[in-house]
């Protein structure tokens, strides 16, 4: 196998072009290429509006190439087939006494319990939300009445709150063991498109992401796991230093020595069980901020040269600023052709999020505009001191909308005045909005950071600083505010209990948390034998 680096062709050239580009490359005639395989793609915009893919791309010839054109042959070389494949670990020893019960659906969930499942752990899933067609109703009802159900909602549910955004897959996580390309491959197997596996950004999209939860479920279910909803865990059972089991809120005690918490980073009832408990945690950093809206077609321009590029779809942008009094503020989800909509799960809270659908149709951008706290911003000092932190915010978010979503033009959140109407940019929400005073929410740090962040990035994107952009917010579940400690063999200092994704504060997203959830899985597998059906009381 023949891997090209490099290789550079117009945007919306044809599947006919690129062999003739890998034939040219190789000195040899198209006809000799038996198959090509792309391994990634990037868009290249340096010369909009004139825009280039650049590909890695793996060839195999029917006729041998010549070494020494190899050894001469510029961003050429020959590669190994199959030397990137991720392999699973050895079973352990140890006998399972009951099956390994995994608290939480969302990604880590899901794929720890998937990579169980297939090699014949018989995992036990609990979640306290809905199935994902039961909390797509339960999510739209939310948005059109107010109604909010705080056990399933845009943070709680299967697939969990990945469920409800892009569905980016993208990460900056090293993967020195493939499991970035395992997780795109599973995504691939249950329905993803095959462009997760090369493209730069890839994405799903929300649309799309519910029916491959639903799929992963069934998978699971065939395989020998089982899965239930509407089940809160609500207690551990803990002797001597062990996990045990858990406790429902039904009160069903179920037995378990390996318990795996992928609780996501807006369990909070379940934080607080777990600081009762003694589990060994602490407060971490992370961000806060408010979204930003923008007409799409402005960003394309600024990106692409051009207002529409079809084969491109919309445009996504990623910026970064180091305000004057030492914030960092940066983009964060970047939703193109999206949706802000109101992510809450606590009442009297209001918390929101980005979200698009698989086509990116939508006529706005958004992104969250955040700024990095710290635990010396939270008012108290304990570990669940910026989850405390997170609810003040929510609750003056709450206050500020009269219960809807609080918005703001940027121009009046630069001058400290509610706003009382829309410019040009109409706001594309889910779930009802109000006016509202966004520069009062943030500590004024914070608010300061924003302005002079946002300010910054209009030098970088024309307009992206102009008067009528909309402000929603607040952006308050950027990642978790706690991280449950664990050791190099994914345990907590309570043996049998596996932290686990973005909950436990081990992951920042869809892909990450996938990953986290693989190597949790490694971990029980590589200590204990496959379950052989049999519990033990």
């Amino acid at each position: 196998m023949i891997r090209i680096t490099q290789l550079k062709l117009p945007v919306g050239h044809t599947e006919d072009e690129l062999y003739q580009k890998i034939a040219k490359i190789l000195r040899t005639d198209k006809k000799n290429i038996k198959r090509a395989c792309i391994r990634r793609q990037s868009l290249d915009a340096r010369k909009k509006p004139d825009l280039f893919y650049s590909y890695t791309i793996d060839a195999e010839l029917s006729l041998p190439c010549s070494k020494t054109f190899l050894q001469k042959a510029k961003n050429v070389q020959l590669v190994v087939l199959g030397e990137d494949c991720y392999h699973f670990v050895k079973p352990g020893k140890q006998k399972l006494l009951a099956p390994p019960v995994i608290i939480g659906t969302g990604p880590a969930g899901l794929f720890c319990a998937l990579m169980l499942a297939r090699h014949g752990y018989c995992p036990l899933v609990l979640e306290r939300g809905h199935d994902v067609l039961h909390r797509q109703k339960t999510v739209e009802r939310f948005w059109q009445t107010g109604r909010l159900d705080p056990s399933s909602n845009v943070q709680f549910g299967e697939g969990g709150a990945g469920t409800f955004s892009d569905g980016k897959l993208n990460t900056l996580v090293k993967d020195p063991c493939f499991r970035n390309r395992l997780v795109l491959e599973i995504f691939r197997e249950f329905g993803a498109e095959e462009a997760v596996l090369y493209q730069n950004k890839p994405h799903i999209g929300t649309d799309a992401l519910c029916h491959i939860v639903r799929r992963m479920r069934e998978e699971i279910l065939r395989l020998g796991g089982d899965i239930r909803f509407g089940c809160q865990v609500t207690d551990l059972i803990l002797e001597q230093g062990r996990v045990c089991g858990v406790v429902t809120g039904q009160g069903e005690r179920i037995p378990s020595q390996s318990v795996v918490l992928a609780i996501g980073h807006s369990a909070r009832d379940t934080f607080s069980m777990l600081q009762k408990r003694g589990i060994p945690m602490s407060a971490k950093a992370f961000a806060v901020g408010l979204r930003i809206q923008h007409p799409q077609a402005m960003i394309n321009y600024a990106q692409y040269g051009q207002e529409t590029v079809e084969s491109l779809g919309a445009a996504d942008y990623k910026l970064t600023w180091k305000a004057a009094n030492g914030r960092g503020v940066y983009s964060f989800c970047m939703c193109p052709g999206g949706y802000v909509v109101n992510a809450s799960s606590e009442p009297e809270m209001l918390a929101v999020n980005g979200m698009s659908y698989h086509d990116r149709a939508g006529i706005n951008a958004n992104s969250a505009m955040i700024v990095t706290v710290t635990p010396d911003d939270y008012p108290c000092k304990d570990s669940l001191a910026g989850m405390e932190f997170q609810r003040v915010l929510e609750r003056q978010a709450f206050q500020a909308g009269k219960g809807k979503i609080p918005v703001q033009l940027y121009k009046d959140f630069l001058n400290g005045r509610k706003s009382s109407s829309l410019g040009d940019v109409l706001p594309q929400m889910k779930g009802g909005w109000e006016f509202g005073p966004l520069h009062q929410i943030l500590p004024p740090a914070l608010t300061e950071a924003l302005r002079e962040g946002i300010q910054a990035f209009g030098q970088v994107i024309p307009g992206f600083d102009r008067a009528d952009a909309v402000l929603a917010g607040i952006e308050s579940r950027t990642s978790s505010p706690v991280r449950i400690w664990r050791d190099d063999q994914m345990e907590s200092a309570v043996k049998g209990l596996y932290p686990c994704g973005e909950g436990a504060g081990y992951a920042g997203g869809i892909t990450s948390a996938a990953m986290d959830g693989v190597r949790v899985a490694e971990a029980i597998a590589s200590r204990y034998q496959p379950f052989d059906g049999k519990t033990q009381d």
